[in-house]
């Protein structure tokens, strides 16, 4: 069986960051998926369950809620490895064009101090499973480490 793109990807080398993970053609448009990676793979331990459920849930909140990116998200939601998200959005977009967005979503998870939305048993498959301080506390890491000191070894996978 033939290896998917992502299995290919050299995670020995790959750096937290912001990656094109691939482009689609969907009914003639243009659709990014965007590799949101906030650990280093099989270097540092990779987020918590908990953690990154909570952070599913406030950030798709946010993105899909955004005044000017509302309109273009198809969808946010966590790897499987939990080393981080896959955001996919309509539209051609450079990985250096959506940091801005990722930067208030990570701000917006941050400092985050309320009601986690979705997270009652009517709404949510599992909604015990959050953990609001752990989720701000991975969100500001992420923020202050890698998005307001983004360089190009944070936006372009390793060859």
């Amino acid at each position: 069986m033939e290896k998917i793109p992502s299995f290919t990807i050299d995670h020995i080398r790959l750096n937290r960051g912001v990656y094109v993970s691939r482009q689609d053609v969907v009914g003639g448009e243009v659709v990014t998926t965007f590799d949101v990676r906030m650990k280093e793979p099989n270097r540092e331990p990779a987020l918590s369950p908990s953690a990154i459920h909570t952070m599913e849930h406030l950030v798709a909140t946010f993105l899909r809620n955004h005044p000017v990116w509302a309109s273009r998200i198809i969808y946010w939601g966590p790897m499987g490895c939990l080393t981080g998200n896959y955001l996919i959005v309509k539209g051609d977009i450079p990985s250096r064009d959506i940091v801005p967005l990722l930067r208030e979503a990570f701000a917006f998870v941050a400092s985050y101090d309320g009601e986690v939305p979705g997270a009652t048993a009517r709404d949510c498959g599992n909604y015990l499973l959050m953990n609001l301080p752990e989720a701000r506390w991975e969100a500001r890491k992420y923020l202050t480490e890698v998005l307001e000191r983004i360089s190009d070894e944070n936006l372009t996978y390793p060859e």
